[in-house]
Protein backbone atom coordinates (compact mmCIF):
# COMPACT_ATOMS: atom_id res chain seq x y z
CA UNK A 1 0.00 0.00 0.00
CA UNK A 2 2.75 2.71 1.16
CA UNK A 3 4.80 1.57 -2.16
CA UNK A 4 1.57 1.88 -4.35
CA UNK A 5 0.99 5.79 -3.16
CA UNK A 6 4.77 6.17 -3.33
CA UNK A 7 4.25 5.09 -7.42
CA UNK A 8 1.48 7.62 -7.39
CA UNK A 9 3.58 10.66 -5.89
CA UNK A 10 6.42 10.14 -8.30
CA UNK A 11 4.58 9.83 -11.41
CA UNK A 12 2.73 13.59 -10.40
CA UNK A 13 6.51 14.37 -9.43
CA UNK A 14 7.71 13.48 -12.65
CA UNK A 15 5.06 14.97 -14.29
CA UNK A 16 5.65 18.09 -12.88
CA UNK A 17 9.01 18.45 -13.45
CA UNK A 18 8.37 17.95 -17.25
CA UNK A 19 5.96 20.70 -17.29
CA UNK A 20 8.41 22.47 -15.14
CA UNK A 21 11.39 21.75 -17.30
CA UNK A 22 8.99 22.56 -20.82
CA UNK A 23 7.92 25.48 -19.21
CA UNK A 24 11.44 26.78 -18.60
CA UNK A 25 12.83 25.86 -21.86
CA UNK A 26 9.80 28.22 -23.38
CA UNK A 27 10.47 30.76 -21.64
CA UNK A 28 13.95 31.06 -22.15
CA UNK A 29 13.55 30.06 -26.18
CA UNK A 30 10.85 33.11 -25.89
CA UNK A 31 13.57 35.38 -24.75
CA UNK A 32 15.62 34.12 -27.09
CA UNK A 33 13.97 34.79 -29.93
CA UNK A 34 12.62 37.98 -28.62
CA UNK A 35 15.61 39.01 -29.18
CA UNK A 36 16.64 37.18 -32.47
CA UNK A 37 13.93 39.32 -33.56
CA UNK A 38 15.12 42.75 -32.57
CA UNK A 39 15.56 44.62 -35.50
CA UNK A 40 17.27 47.84 -36.43
CA UNK A 41 15.78 50.16 -39.53
CA UNK A 42 18.71 51.31 -41.47
CA UNK A 43 18.36 54.30 -43.93
CA UNK A 44 20.78 53.26 -46.90
CA UNK A 45 22.88 56.08 -47.69
CA UNK A 46 25.35 56.05 -50.47
CA UNK A 47 26.06 57.95 -54.41
CA UNK A 48 23.35 56.43 -55.48
CA UNK A 49 21.11 57.29 -52.75
CA UNK A 50 22.83 60.47 -50.61
CA UNK A 51 20.07 62.11 -49.36
CA UNK A 52 18.05 62.10 -46.00
CA UNK A 53 14.45 63.21 -45.47
CA UNK A 54 13.99 66.08 -44.36
CA UNK A 55 11.90 66.57 -41.10
CA UNK A 56 9.07 68.66 -43.16
CA UNK A 57 9.56 66.43 -46.48
CA UNK A 58 6.23 64.76 -47.47
CA UNK A 59 6.72 60.98 -48.63
CA UNK A 60 4.94 57.81 -49.50
CA UNK A 61 5.50 54.50 -49.24
CA UNK A 62 6.00 53.01 -52.84
CA UNK A 63 6.69 49.02 -51.71
CA UNK A 64 8.15 46.62 -49.48
CA UNK A 65 10.27 43.28 -50.19
CA UNK A 66 11.95 40.65 -48.33
CA UNK A 67 14.98 39.11 -49.33
CA UNK A 68 18.73 39.66 -50.64
CA UNK A 69 19.08 42.51 -52.61
CA UNK A 70 22.10 44.35 -54.08
CA UNK A 71 22.60 48.44 -53.75
CA UNK A 72 26.11 49.81 -55.06
CA UNK A 73 27.56 46.28 -55.44
CA UNK A 74 26.67 46.15 -51.46
CA UNK A 75 24.50 43.32 -50.29
CA UNK A 76 21.66 43.61 -47.97
CA UNK A 77 19.53 41.29 -45.80
CA UNK A 78 16.39 41.39 -44.58
CA UNK A 79 13.58 43.82 -45.55
CA UNK A 80 13.41 46.61 -47.89
CA UNK A 81 11.67 49.68 -47.94
CA UNK A 82 11.13 51.74 -51.10
CA UNK A 83 9.59 55.49 -50.37
CA UNK A 84 9.58 58.34 -52.43
CA UNK A 85 9.68 61.68 -52.00
CA UNK A 86 10.75 65.71 -52.84
CA UNK A 87 14.22 64.39 -53.64
CA UNK A 88 13.89 60.92 -54.95
CA UNK A 89 13.77 57.66 -53.67
CA UNK A 90 14.69 56.55 -49.94
CA UNK A 91 15.56 53.14 -49.02
CA UNK A 92 15.21 51.70 -45.84
CA UNK A 93 16.69 48.48 -44.92
CA UNK A 94 15.35 46.68 -41.41
CA UNK A 95 17.59 43.44 -40.50
CA UNK A 96 18.29 41.72 -37.04
CA UNK A 97 20.48 44.23 -34.82
CA UNK A 98 23.22 41.70 -35.10
CA UNK A 99 23.71 41.33 -38.56
CA UNK A 100 23.48 44.75 -38.85
CA UNK A 101 26.44 45.04 -35.93
CA UNK A 102 28.37 42.58 -38.17
CA UNK A 103 28.19 45.05 -41.07
CA UNK A 104 29.15 47.84 -39.28
CA UNK A 105 32.28 46.32 -37.29
CA UNK A 106 33.18 44.74 -40.67
CA UNK A 107 32.86 48.25 -42.32
CA UNK A 108 34.34 50.50 -39.76
CA UNK A 109 37.77 48.41 -38.89
CA UNK A 110 37.66 45.00 -40.80
CA UNK A 111 38.66 41.85 -39.78
CA UNK A 112 42.39 42.07 -39.20
CA UNK A 113 42.45 43.46 -36.09
CA UNK A 114 43.21 42.13 -32.30
CA UNK A 115 40.08 39.86 -31.57
CA UNK A 116 39.73 42.40 -28.56
CA UNK A 117 39.41 45.48 -30.61
CA UNK A 118 37.14 43.65 -32.57
CA UNK A 119 35.15 42.78 -29.71
CA UNK A 120 35.06 46.92 -28.34
CA UNK A 121 33.83 47.74 -31.95
CA UNK A 122 30.86 45.09 -31.35
CA UNK A 123 30.23 46.44 -28.05
CA UNK A 124 30.03 50.34 -29.06
CA UNK A 125 28.76 49.98 -32.46
CA UNK A 126 25.80 47.92 -31.02
CA UNK A 127 25.21 50.56 -27.95
CA UNK A 128 25.56 53.00 -30.68
CA UNK A 129 22.78 51.33 -32.41
CA UNK A 130 20.75 51.07 -29.59
CA UNK A 131 21.05 54.40 -28.23
CA UNK A 132 19.87 55.83 -32.35
CA UNK A 133 16.98 53.62 -32.23
CA UNK A 134 15.73 54.24 -28.65
CA UNK A 135 15.42 57.87 -29.80
CA UNK A 136 14.06 57.52 -33.04
CA UNK A 137 11.89 54.71 -32.00
CA UNK A 138 9.04 56.18 -33.79
CA UNK A 139 10.60 57.33 -36.94
CA UNK A 140 10.56 56.24 -40.37
CA UNK A 141 14.13 54.93 -39.77
CA UNK A 142 16.40 54.53 -36.73
CA UNK A 143 20.70 55.25 -38.45
CA UNK A 144 21.23 56.13 -41.71
CA UNK A 145 24.37 53.77 -42.94
CA UNK A 146 26.72 56.52 -43.66
CA UNK A 147 29.36 58.39 -41.65
CA UNK A 148 26.58 60.93 -40.25
CA UNK A 149 25.89 57.97 -37.75
CA UNK A 150 28.29 54.71 -38.42
CA UNK A 151 29.04 52.94 -42.02
CA UNK A 152 27.42 50.27 -42.87
CA UNK A 153 27.61 48.60 -45.98
CA UNK A 154 25.63 45.58 -46.20
CA UNK A 155 25.74 41.89 -45.03
CA UNK A 156 29.41 42.04 -45.26
CA UNK A 157 30.90 39.72 -42.94
CA UNK A 158 33.41 36.80 -42.07
CA UNK A 159 34.21 34.45 -39.55
CA UNK A 160 35.96 36.62 -37.48
CA UNK A 161 34.17 39.31 -37.15
CA UNK A 162 30.83 37.45 -36.67
CA UNK A 163 32.92 35.68 -33.41
CA UNK A 164 33.98 38.98 -32.40
CA UNK A 165 30.23 39.48 -32.14
CA UNK A 166 28.79 36.20 -31.02
CA UNK A 167 31.45 36.45 -28.04
CA UNK A 168 29.26 39.70 -27.00
CA UNK A 169 26.17 38.92 -28.22
CA UNK A 170 23.46 41.62 -26.68
CA UNK A 171 26.42 43.82 -25.20
CA UNK A 172 25.84 47.33 -24.67
CA UNK A 173 27.42 50.04 -22.66
CA UNK A 174 25.13 51.61 -19.94
CA UNK A 175 24.93 54.62 -17.77
CA UNK A 176 22.23 54.72 -15.28
CA UNK A 177 20.22 51.81 -16.81
CA UNK A 178 20.26 53.62 -20.37
CA UNK A 179 22.75 52.78 -23.45
CA UNK A 180 24.88 55.47 -23.89
CA UNK A 181 25.94 58.00 -26.56
CA UNK A 182 28.86 55.98 -27.91
CA UNK A 183 30.86 58.47 -29.81
CA UNK A 184 33.98 57.13 -31.36
CA UNK A 185 36.32 58.09 -33.46
CA UNK A 186 39.64 56.86 -36.41
CA UNK A 187 42.63 58.21 -34.53
CA UNK A 188 42.93 60.82 -31.63
CA UNK A 189 46.07 62.08 -32.40
CA UNK A 190 47.25 61.57 -29.10
CA UNK A 191 44.37 62.59 -26.71
CA UNK A 192 40.82 62.50 -27.09
CA UNK A 193 38.25 65.38 -27.30
CA UNK A 194 36.08 66.67 -24.67
CA UNK A 195 32.52 66.31 -26.24
CA UNK A 196 31.57 70.25 -25.47
CA UNK A 197 33.80 71.39 -27.76
CA UNK A 198 32.54 69.45 -30.63
CA UNK A 199 28.88 68.79 -30.10
CA UNK A 200 28.26 71.40 -28.14
CA UNK A 201 26.86 69.66 -24.90
CA UNK A 202 28.93 67.22 -22.08
CA UNK A 203 28.47 63.85 -21.08
CA UNK A 204 30.05 62.11 -17.62
CA UNK A 205 31.06 59.09 -19.41
CA UNK A 206 32.80 61.07 -22.34
CA UNK A 207 35.98 63.16 -20.59
CA UNK A 208 39.61 63.78 -22.81
CA UNK A 209 41.96 60.95 -22.01
CA UNK A 210 45.86 60.64 -23.46
CA UNK A 211 45.80 57.61 -25.86
CA UNK A 212 48.40 56.26 -27.87
CA UNK A 213 47.87 55.77 -31.28
CA UNK A 214 51.04 56.04 -33.30
CA UNK A 215 50.71 52.86 -35.68
CA UNK A 216 48.14 54.92 -37.31
CA UNK A 217 48.37 55.65 -41.12
CA UNK A 218 46.84 59.23 -39.80
CA UNK A 219 49.03 59.63 -36.70
CA UNK A 220 50.68 62.94 -38.42
CA UNK A 221 49.45 64.26 -42.23
CA UNK A 222 49.62 66.81 -44.35
CA UNK A 223 46.88 68.56 -46.67
CA UNK A 224 47.69 71.31 -49.15
CA UNK A 225 44.72 73.70 -50.32
CA UNK A 226 43.87 75.69 -52.67
CA UNK A 227 42.26 79.31 -51.61
CA UNK A 228 39.87 78.86 -54.55
CA UNK A 229 38.64 74.94 -53.07
CA UNK A 230 38.21 76.82 -49.31
CA UNK A 231 36.22 79.61 -51.17
CA UNK A 232 34.27 77.26 -52.93
CA UNK A 233 33.91 75.40 -49.88
CA UNK A 234 32.50 78.06 -47.84
CA UNK A 235 31.26 80.16 -50.58
CA UNK A 236 33.40 83.06 -50.00
CA UNK A 237 35.40 84.92 -52.48
CA UNK A 238 38.85 86.81 -52.28
CA UNK A 239 39.94 85.13 -49.36
CA UNK A 240 43.49 86.84 -48.23
CA UNK A 241 44.39 85.42 -44.99
CA UNK A 242 42.99 82.64 -42.57
CA UNK A 243 44.34 82.12 -38.93
CA UNK A 244 43.41 80.34 -36.04
CA UNK A 245 41.46 82.23 -33.41
CA UNK A 246 40.74 80.11 -30.97
CA UNK A 247 41.32 76.60 -29.27
CA UNK A 248 39.04 73.27 -27.75
CA UNK A 249 40.65 72.28 -23.81
CA UNK A 250 42.69 69.67 -25.80
CA UNK A 251 44.31 72.44 -28.00
CA UNK A 252 42.19 71.63 -31.26
CA UNK A 253 41.30 73.99 -33.41
CA UNK A 254 38.12 75.85 -32.56
CA UNK A 255 37.53 78.95 -34.34
CA UNK A 256 39.03 80.53 -37.50
CA UNK A 257 39.48 84.06 -38.88
CA UNK A 258 38.99 84.72 -42.14
CA UNK A 259 39.84 87.91 -44.32
CA UNK A 260 38.50 88.23 -47.16
CA UNK A 261 37.02 91.39 -49.98
CA UNK A 262 33.88 91.24 -47.71
CA UNK A 263 35.59 92.02 -44.57
CA UNK A 264 36.12 89.38 -41.27
CA UNK A 265 34.29 86.31 -40.85
CA UNK A 266 34.76 83.59 -37.96
CA UNK A 267 33.83 80.18 -38.86
CA UNK A 268 34.38 77.10 -36.79
CA UNK A 269 37.21 74.27 -37.41
CA UNK A 270 34.20 71.55 -37.50
CA UNK A 271 32.19 73.60 -39.89
CA UNK A 272 35.28 74.35 -42.39
CA UNK A 273 36.23 70.50 -41.86
CA UNK A 274 32.22 69.47 -42.69
CA UNK A 275 32.34 71.83 -45.83
CA UNK A 276 35.87 70.67 -47.34
CA UNK A 277 34.95 66.58 -46.49
CA UNK A 278 35.85 65.13 -43.78
CA UNK A 279 39.10 63.26 -45.36
CA UNK A 280 40.23 66.53 -47.00
CA UNK A 281 41.13 68.25 -43.41
CA UNK A 282 41.40 64.88 -41.35
CA UNK A 283 40.68 66.32 -38.02
CA UNK A 284 40.49 69.76 -36.61
CA UNK A 285 44.02 69.05 -34.33
CA UNK A 286 46.29 71.32 -36.80
CA UNK A 287 48.24 74.35 -37.23
CA UNK A 288 48.26 76.20 -40.55
CA UNK A 289 50.16 78.41 -42.48
CA UNK A 290 49.22 80.15 -46.11
CA UNK A 291 52.06 79.02 -49.03
CA UNK A 292 51.33 81.08 -52.15
CA UNK A 293 47.65 80.88 -53.39
CA UNK A 294 46.60 77.48 -50.69
CA UNK A 295 46.93 77.23 -47.09
CA UNK A 296 49.41 74.51 -45.98
CA UNK A 297 47.85 72.44 -42.87
CA UNK A 298 49.68 70.00 -40.39
CA UNK A 299 48.00 67.84 -38.24
CA UNK A 300 47.62 64.80 -35.72
CA UNK A 301 44.74 62.58 -36.11
CA UNK A 302 41.23 61.63 -37.85
CA UNK A 303 37.97 62.21 -36.94
CA UNK A 304 36.01 64.35 -34.56
CA UNK A 305 38.01 62.70 -31.43
CA UNK A 306 35.33 62.30 -28.82
CA UNK A 307 34.89 58.59 -27.31
CA UNK A 308 36.94 55.67 -28.36
CA UNK A 309 39.99 56.18 -30.61
CA UNK A 310 39.77 52.79 -32.99
CA UNK A 311 43.82 52.65 -33.46
CA UNK A 312 44.59 53.50 -29.73
CA UNK A 313 41.77 50.40 -29.10
CA UNK A 314 43.58 48.28 -31.56
CA UNK A 315 46.98 48.65 -29.80
CA UNK A 316 45.44 48.68 -26.49
CA UNK A 317 44.76 44.76 -27.59
CA UNK A 318 48.23 44.22 -28.86
CA UNK A 319 49.95 45.39 -25.47
CA UNK A 320 47.32 42.56 -23.75
CA UNK A 321 44.06 44.49 -23.10
CA UNK A 322 40.41 42.95 -23.30
CA UNK A 323 37.74 44.47 -24.99
CA UNK A 324 36.40 45.25 -21.21
CA UNK A 325 39.45 47.29 -20.02
CA UNK A 326 39.28 49.13 -23.54
CA UNK A 327 35.79 49.89 -23.19
CA UNK A 328 36.21 51.02 -19.39
CA UNK A 329 39.03 53.17 -20.14
CA UNK A 330 37.16 55.52 -23.26
CA UNK A 331 33.90 55.49 -21.38
CA UNK A 332 34.13 55.92 -17.61
CA UNK A 333 31.36 55.15 -15.36
CA UNK A 334 29.80 52.52 -17.50
CA UNK A 335 28.14 49.22 -17.11
CA UNK A 336 27.95 46.14 -19.70
CA UNK A 337 24.58 45.11 -19.70
CA UNK A 338 22.04 42.74 -22.56
CA UNK A 339 20.38 44.69 -24.91
CA UNK A 340 16.50 43.90 -24.16
CA UNK A 341 15.40 45.46 -27.85
CA UNK A 342 13.80 48.51 -25.94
Amino acid sequence: MESSKFKVKSSKLKKFFIFFFFSLFTFHFSLFTAFAETTIKVLIVNEAYPKIPAKDEKIEKLGSMKGDFLVMGSCHSGNIEVWKGDSGLYLINELPMEDYVKGVVMAEVGSNWEMEALKAQAVISRTYAAYQKEINGGSLYHITSSVFHQVYKGNNSDTKVAHAVAETSSEILTFNGSPIEAFYHSTSGGKTENPEDVFGKSYPYLRSVESNCEISPYWIWERGIKLAEIEKALNLSEIKEISIKSYTSTKRVKELTIVNDSGITTIKATDLRKALGWSRLPSTNFTIKQDGDSMIFEGKGYGHGVGLCQWSALQMAREGKNYKEILSFFYPGTTIQPYEGR
